[in-house]
C-alpha cells in the first residue's frame, strides 16, 4: 500500500482510539477499583454462619482466597455425625490458583487505567462477570457434593435429606439455620466491580461530557 494511502487509515485509527479514551478522573477510579482487590489477600471473602439452639452465639466459617478460618473444627465435629466429609484446605484446589487470578485482575485493571481505553474497560468488565459467575458456580458444585455425598454409615441418617449449604442467603438444615454471604473482602470486590461498571457506564452515556 502506498504511503499516501496509509496516512488516512492511520488518522482514522488514531481518531477511533482517542474517541474511546477515558477521562483522567475515570482512569484514576479504575486504578483505585483494581487496587482495592489487594484487600482480598488480607481479608476473608465469604462466610458461612450456623445457628442452632445449642449454639445460640453461632458458628462461623470464613473463606479466604487461599484458606479457611473460624470454627472449622467444631463444624467438622458436628458434620461427622451426619456423614459429611471433613472440611480442609486440601479439598479446595482453587486455593492454589485463586491468588494468581486476583493478581491478574489487578494487573489488567492497572494496565487499562494507564492505557485509558473504554473498550478495554468493557472487556475487563465482561471478564469480571464471567469470573464471578464461575466462582459462584464452583461454590455451588462444591456445596452440592458436600451436602449430598454422605457416609452411609453415619450415626444420624435422614432418608432423602441432603445438607447442601446455601450459595447465597439462608437455608434450614435440620435444627441449624445456615447463612451464606460475602465477608468484608467479598464486599470490597463487589464495590470495586460496581465502581468500574459505573465508570464505564458514565463514559459510555456521556462520551462528549467526560469528567475532566
Amino acid at each position: 500500500m502506498p504511503s499516501s494511502d496509509r496516512r488516512p487509515c492511520l488518522a482514522v485509527l488514531i481518531l477511533l482510539i482517542m474517541a474511546n479514551k477515558l477521562s483522567v478522573v475515570s482512569r484514576v477510579l479504575v486504578a483505585f477499583a483494581s487496587g482495592a482487590l489487594v484487600a482480598v489477600f488480607f481479608l476473608p471473602v465469604w462466610r458461612i454462619d450456623l445457628f442452632a439452639p445449642q449454639y445460640p452465639e453461632g458458628l462461623m466459617m470464613n473463606i479466604w482466597i487461599n484458606g479457611l478460618s473460624g470454627d472449622v473444627e467444631i463444624i467438622n465435629g458436628l458434620n461427622h455425625y451426619i456423614g459429611m466429609k471433613h472440611i480442609s484446605v486440601e479439598m479446595f484446589p482453587e486455593f492454589i490458583f485463586l491468588p494468581y487470578v486476583v493478581g491478574f485482575y489487578i494487573l489488567l485493571g492497572m494496565i487499562i487505567a494507564i492505557v485509558g481505553n473504554r473498550k478495554l474497560l468493557f472487556y475487563y468488565l465482561i471478564l469480571t462477570v464471567i469470573g464471578g459467575a464461575l466462582a459462584l458456580y464452583d461454590f455451588y458444585q462444591w456445596g452440592y457434593k458436600y451436602g449430598h455425598e454422605l457416609d452411609p454409615k453415619a450415626a444420624i441418617q435422614v432418608p432423602g435429606f441432603s445438607y447442601q449449604p446455601p450459595v447465597f442467603g439462608h437455608k434450614r438444615l435440620l435444627n441449624f439455620d445456615a447463612y451464606s454471604f460475602p465477608d468484608i473482602g467479598g464486599w470490597i470486590v463487589i464495590a470495586a466491580a460496581g465502581l468500574a461498571f459505573g465508570v464505564w457506564y458514565f463514559e459510555w452515556r456521556n462520551p462528549k461530557k467526560q469528567i475532566k
